[in-house]
Order: structure tokens, then sequence, then C-alpha cells
């Protein structure tokens, strides 16, 4: 309800040498896959999406450098964030580039050795937290998609500074603020990658997060059932406790088959990923759409089963429910994801003639 930033559960995490569990053994991390970054989002989402949504976002930020960056880049940066000492954002989201990547406005100019930037990010997780900042930029406007670049941005840089902190319906615990660069001046090799290649750094990070997204439906869905449960065993009306009725007993059976389904895709795709297939842009956003609606679904019916408790405060389903909506919002709303899928399937269609 404050909306205070989880630095002591980050800590703990960091501990536990999770936020270097997929990152190379050689810059200090565990060297596992998105598979065991699933689970992790999962069981902490279970907990608190507010604090998943942290942990998962500095792996969203962290990707363009791990698949994308220069060997200098990973050795000056990846053993900082594999040991938790530095948070992680990623700046795509703008006021006029939502859905619409391809609508950003934050320009990065190359003046001798250096990328002056201008331009506001909206809704960045972790913003004013996170240390380094991996952003996407205009190099060339006349290119189009071609003409946008990725780079790392540190805090403290000059002409970098943060707008107000949002207020929001759910994942209060994380925090969401404005990336605001003004004449920012940052050094020629925090490019990433080549100039031109942003949105691609932009969609295989998507890609490779959006299996997160979809455990965090997983974990918020199985905490809000476990409790739906509970409930269920303990309140007794018409002399009963409600779950020995079937109408109760056929809900929670609904929820607990539609989490499994879900569950078994997130790990079937995060496996995909694993393996280094070139393309999986259709199962990653099926994974994504496919358990952050279940998600939605099952925490409003976590809420109905408990009925009048589940809208209240004291219980945390209602919370659950609140922090389940932006699942089906962010990292690609469910529309684009279905258009994604759509496009894949005409794609597929067409090899076949």
């Amino acid at each position: 309800e404050t909306g205070e930033f989880p630095w002591d559960i980050m800590k703990t995490l960091a501990q536990s040498d999770l936020f270097g569990l997929f990152i190379p053994e050689e810059y200090g991390g565990l060297g596992k896959g998105s598979f065991e970054l699933a689970l992790a989002v999962e069981e902490l989402s279970r907990a608190c999406l507010g604090v998943s949504t942290t942990y998962a976002a500095n792996a969203l930020g962290t990707y363009p450098l791990l698949l994308f960056g220069s060997d200098e880049q990973k050795k000056q940066f990846l053993p900082d964030i594999a040991a938790g000492k530095r948070l992680v954002a990623f700046g795509l989201t703008e006021a006029n580039a939502g859905s619409d990547a391809g609508g950003t406005q934050t320009t990065a100019k190359l003046e001798g050795n250096e990328y002056v930037i201008n331009g506001t990010k909206q809704w960045i997780t972790n913003g004013g937290e996170a240390e380094i900042y991996t952003i996407i930029a205009i190099t060339d406007r006349s290119k189009g998609p071609r003409g946008a670049s990725a780079f790392v941005v540190e805090k403290g840089t000059p002409g970098f500074t943060f707008g107000k902190k949002e207020n929001k319906m759910g994942i209060r615990a994380s925090a969401t603020t404005e990336l605001i660069f003004n004449n920012c001046r940052i050094p020629k090799q925090n490019l990433i990658g080549k100039e031109g290649v942003g949105f691609v750094v932009a969609m295989k990070t998507l890609d490779s997060s959006r299996t997160g997204v979809g455990s965090q439906g997983v974990g918020v869905a199985q905490g809000a059932l476990d409790e739906a449960v509970k409930f269920a065993r303990q309140r007794v009306q018409f002399g009963h406790p409600i779950i020995t009725f079937q109408a109760v007993q056929h809900m929670l059976a609904d929820m607990a088959t539609s989490i499994e389904a879900a569950r078994a895709l997130i790990y079937s795709v995060s496996r995909l990923v694993d393996s280094g297939a070139k393309d999986v842009s259709k199962e990653s956003a099926m994974a994504k759409v496919f358990a952050t609606d279940m998600a939605m679904k099952v925490t409003t019916d976590a809420v109905q089963v408990m009925g009048g408790s589940g809208y209240m405060k004291e219980y945390p389903v209602e919370k659950m429910m609140r922090d389940a909506k932006i699942l089906q919002i962010y990292e690609g709303t469910n529309q684009i994801q279905r258009n994604v899928i759509g496009q894949a399937l005409i794609k597929e269609a067409a090899r076949q003639k």
C-alpha cells in the first residue's frame, strides 16, 4: 500500500545468488537459462507480484547485454549484476511508443567519442532504483525501424534524471518512473551491438523474457488457488465447509487444471528458448498470452470463491487480482501477442505452399 521499494528482499535474493541465475559462470553467474529463471519468478510470484516484477525486470534489462553486448561490456557490467550489487532496468516504452515501438522519439546523436541522448521514457520498471539502464533510442530517423540503436546508461550520468514515481493499481512494491534524458552524454563504447539493431535487440530481449511474464501468471494464480482452497475448507455454510459443495469444487477444479496447463506450456517454451532455437516469437507469445489470461481469470475466481472475504484487504486475493491485471498489459499486450502468433501462422502457411 505504501509503495515502498523492497530493497531488503532484493538483498536476500542477491545473497541467495538468484540475480546470477541466468548469467554465464565466467561472469560470476550460475549459467542457467530461461527455464530456471521461470521457476524462480513463479515461486516469487506466488507470494508477491510486485517483488517478482522487480526481479524479472532486472533480467529484462540484462538480456540486451547478454545477447548483444561486447566482451568488454559483459566484463564491465555482468559481474556486478550477477552479484546483485547493481539493479538493471530496460527503457523501451515512451508516451507515444507503447505497443508501437516504432513510435520511439528518444534520440542518440554521435558527437565525436560520445553519444548525446535526448528524450523521455515512460513507465520504466525499477526506474530510479536501478543503476544500469539498457535503452532504445533513434540514431537515424531516415532508416525507419533500422534507425534505432541500443545503449547502456548508468545512473548518475549528467543529464540523466527520473520523473515522478507512478501510483499504480497493483504491483505497488515495484517502482515505475519516467527516465529523462537532457543532453545526456555517454561514451561511444556504451552502444550495444551496432547502430541500427536497436529494435532487433528489443524484440529478441522480449522473446527471451516473455516466458518470465507467463511464469508470473502461473505463480500468482497458484498463490490465489492455495488461498481459495484454504478458505473453502474452513468456511462453513449450510452446516458444511463450502469446499464440500460441488459448485465450489468445480470452480477450484477448473482453476487447478488451467494453472497446470499454463505451467506445462511455460516450462516447455522455456526449454525451447534454452535449446537455442532460432525463432521463438510465436511460442513465447503463446506462453505469455495463455498464462496471463489464465492468471486474471483464476485470481478473479479466487475472490469469488471467498465471497465477501475475498473482497477485503485482510485477505491477499484482492491484491493478487489487482496485481494480475498488469500481466495482460506489459511486455506486449495480449492483443499484440495474438498479432505475433497470427503473423507467424501466416508465414508458416506461406512456406508450406
